[in-house]
């Protein structure tokens, strides 16, 4: 646990550093920022789905998404309780905007081989490189994170403690079940809600994306019906 640890510390340094920063920057600055920082997102979620062998696959994975998001109304939810929360200490109509910093933030630190390879690594072998290099990318990515979309960014380190963490303590039984395709497929269908992140940071869509997170608990059972299906 202890390199999860230095994980969830590195996001909150960068996350700190980048607070400071923003202190500084005029709001045309922080939205031209927040304009790049969408463009980045796009290559990311880009590069992750380019990654897709199986099509069929993503595309199931990401519908049955929708449909029990859309039913269960995360995304709704999620914004309502960051306004709630948010309005007493960040100003109305501000939990949108937190919310989406932190799901930003949690989705691109936290969807990759690297996460789960690494924690993997480090719960079944106690090999920690991985995570720490983790770690020092995190941070660096933290500060404009932070700097261009604010304090939502730090809810992320948090996340990564018990995402992370939850991987390390639970390697030994989870990890038969983890085969690389299925890893594959867990970073493709992620990648596929980091671009369309990416498009809303940009004003292009305005996408419910926290509705499409069931698709990467939907993703396993959809490999395994296609295994059984003979696809």
């Amino acid at each position: 646990m202890f390199a999860v640890i230095v994980n969830t510390v590195a996001i909150l340094i960068g996350s700190t550093i980048g607070l400071f920063l923003r202190k500084g920057i005029p709001e045309s600055l922080a939205a031209a920022m927040m304009k790049g920082l969408g463009l980045c997102t796009v290559v990311i979620g880009l590069q992750g789905t380019l990654q897709e062998k199986n099509i069929l696959a993503l595309i199931l994975s990401t519908i049955i998404g929708i449909v029990i998001g859309e039913w269960l109304d995360i995304d709704g939810h999620v914004n309502r309780g960051a306004e709630r929360l948010t309005s007493r200490f960040a100003g109305e109509g501000q939990g949108a905007k937190i919310a989406q910093a932190f799901v930003t933030s949690c989705l691109i630190m936290n969807v990759g081989a690297m996460t789960i390879v690494g924690s993997l690594d480090a719960g079944l072998r106690g090999a920690f490189g991985m995570l720490y290099t983790k770690s020092l990318l995190d941070m660096i990515a933290g500060i404009p994170m932070t700097a261009a979309m604010g304090v939502g960014v730090m809810g992320s380190a948090l996340f990564t403690l018990v995402f992370q963490g939850s991987i390390v303590l639970l390697a030994e039984f989870i990890a038969p079940y983890l085969s690389e395709t299925l890893i594959a497929e867990l970073v493709c269908t992620g990648s596929l809600m980091i671009l369309a992140l990416g498009l809303n940071m940009l004003e292009l869509t305005k996408l419910k994306v926290l509705n499409y997170l069931p698709g990467l608990l939907a993703a396993p059972f959809v490999l395994k019906l296609m295994q059984i299906l003979g696809f």
